[in-house]
């Protein structure tokens, strides 16, 4: 089974148009700040979500409040593309200094709700590492919130066991401790490059 990665598509822009819209994307701010992942602040609203964890519990993202939380939507029973994130993210979080590994969460949201009960997700997670909390919803919901973070997922045509790919961005957003977007980690960087940025967003909420 694959899973299909979303991808956006562009037309050919002018040299002006080009120029002004990397000016726009990269937040400058002017002040001088070097992250290994892309720069959203400003680009994108709030942590802001109501889900169910692994224990069949309502969640808000208030619960993570003082944190910084790294957002990424999956499935359980996705092949590649969330283990391999998942794996990343949790070597990432594990070489942090002990004053810090404490203050980074990882959530892993499933937008396969016919699939991933609350007590599947538990278990999927808990192999990736302590630091990684499931959560799902119903479709509604996560619709709401993919569309918030300018991403969408989709299902695909199941075969003759019932089993189907469900497509979904590759991307993971990093909230700092007041729960505003600061980065996009794409799925090129390693372990030791979002480390950094952990290290480097900590130090600046700090």
């Amino acid at each position: 089974m694959n899973t299909s990665v979303l991808r956006r598509h562009t037309g050919k822009l002018s040299l002006p148009a080009f120029i002004l819209m990397t000016f726009i994307l990269s937040g400058c701010s002017g002040e001088g700040e070097s992250w290994n992942g892309k720069d959203i602040s400003g680009l994108m609203p709030g942590l802001e979500f109501e889900l169910t964890d692994g224990q069949g519990n309502p969640v808000t993202a208030d619960q993570y409040d003082g944190k910084i939380r790294l957002l990424f939507f999956g499935f359980t029973s996705c092949p590649d593309v969330c283990p391999t994130a998942l794996q990343k993210l949790n070597q990432a979080t594990e070489g942090l200094p002990s004053g810090l590994q404490d203050d980074v969460q990882t959530l892993f949201i499933s937008v396969d709700p016919e699939r991933d009960s609350p007590e599947r997700l538990a278990s999927y997670v808990s192999f990736f590492g302590d630091g990684i909390v499931g959560l799902t919803g119903t479709e509604p919901q996560l619709r709401e919130l993919a569309k918030r973070y300018r991403t969408t997922f989709g299902y695909e045509e199941p075969d003759e066991n019932g089993n189907y790919a469900v497509s979904h961005s590759s991307a993971v957003y990093v909230f700092d401790r007041e729960g505003k977007a600061r980065l996009l980690i794409r799925s090129d960087l390693g372990p030791k490059e979002i480390r950094q940025d952990l290290i480097a967003l900590a130090k600046a909420g700090a």
